[in-house]
């Protein structure tokens, strides 16, 4: 009889066992501690930008006490499709990303909808029709901010008789701020014939081949105004070129930029960029305030827009000390 109450107790501490086991390994995306577990798929690395919107990423998380699965893409959509099928296999609660490109994510989109993992786009959008495959949207209008790059290059040169020359450096190739930086600009020089773009080609969002690409720039074109940069960091690799070319920038080239990050905040402070249209990296706090909402099963709305400004050589000097990135 001891034997039996003996053999009893322990298959049910054994039981026991096994339940805690699968409620700790189940799919419910919460740690033993009850934290909501979030998979966050990043880029990469590529900028300035970049590098604050991860900062902010990683400690809003730890501030909220989101368990944070993170992930560097590399700038490689096959690395975040990856990343995103290795979070829909650890049952994460919640799954985040800012899509290195617009185009290929319904499969894998699909899967986590198949797994009931809701998913939210940070930063950049995607061009699927199927708007079920994501909760909400947040981040910037990168239309906005070329139409708002294009407004100042028409000002400054509202009253110029001949023509004006414009060299273009893109964003990464077939990425959401590079189609949209560019179709905004585009937008609103084309409506005066003599602003030309005539040279525009990617420098992927990268300090080095800015520098590389506008060293081509320089050798190719007899004459260049104004340059337009889809971020800083292929601003300032750019302006290391037209300095070893001899020229002065913000002068014999004006340059106009997207971000704001403290380095091009201080060539525009310098006189080296003229004008900088703000991209605000500091999502973290809003993404994971969104992320428990999602997780509670709450309604939130289909897009969420930063508010973001402009700046001159004047404001960058005012806004540099208190920058936080």
């Amino acid at each position: 009889m001891l034997k039996k109450r003996w053999a009893a107790a322990a298959a049910a501490a054994a039981g026991l066992v096994l339940l805690t086991a699968c409620g700790s390994g189940g799919s419910s995306g919460s740690s033993a501690g009850g934290a909501v577990t979030l998979g966050f798929a990043q880029v990469g690395a590529e900028s300035g930008w970049r590098t604050a919107n991860t900062k902010s990423i990683q400690e809003s998380a730890k501030t909220a006490g989101i368990e944070l699965k993170f992930s560097d893409a590399q700038q490689k959509q096959e690395n975040q499709i990856s990343a995103i099928r290795s979070y829909i296999q650890q049952k994460v609660k919640v799954i985040a990303f800012s899509p290195v490109v617009e185009s290929g994510w319904d499969t894998v989109l699909k899967e986590a909808k198949t797994a009931n993992i809701p998913v939210i786009l940070t930063d950049r959008a995607i061009d699927s029709p199927d708007k079920s495959l994501y909760k909400t949207f947040l981040g910037s209008d990168f239309v906005a901010e070329g139409k708002k790059a294009g407004e100042w290059l028409t000002k400054e040169y509202g009253s110029a008789t001949g023509d004006v020359n414009i060299v273009e450096l893109q964003g990464t190739t077939g990425s959401a701020p590079a189609n949209d930086r560019k179709k905004g600009f585009g937008d609103v020089i084309a409506a005066d014939p003599k602003y030309k773009i005539v040279a525009s080609q990617t420098g992927e969002f990268t300090r080095a081949k800015g520098k590389e690409v506008m060293e081509a720039f320089l050798k190719s074109q007899p004459k260049i105004d104004v340059l337009y940069a889809h971020n800083d960091d292929m601003a300032l690799g750019a302006i290391e070129a037209i300095e070893a070319a001899g020229k002065v920038p913000g002068k014999d080239i004006k340059i106009v930029s997207v971000d704001a990050v403290k380095d091009g905040m201080q060539a525009l402070a310098d006189g080296k960029i003229n004008h900088i249209v703000e991209c605000n990296p500091l999502l973290g706090p809003q993404l994971m305030d969104l992320v428990k909402k999602v997780a509670a099963g709450e309604q939130v709305p289909a897009r969420i827009e930063t508010k973001e400004t402009e700046f001159d050589q004047a404001a960058a000097k005012t806004a540099l000390p208190q920058r936080q990135y």
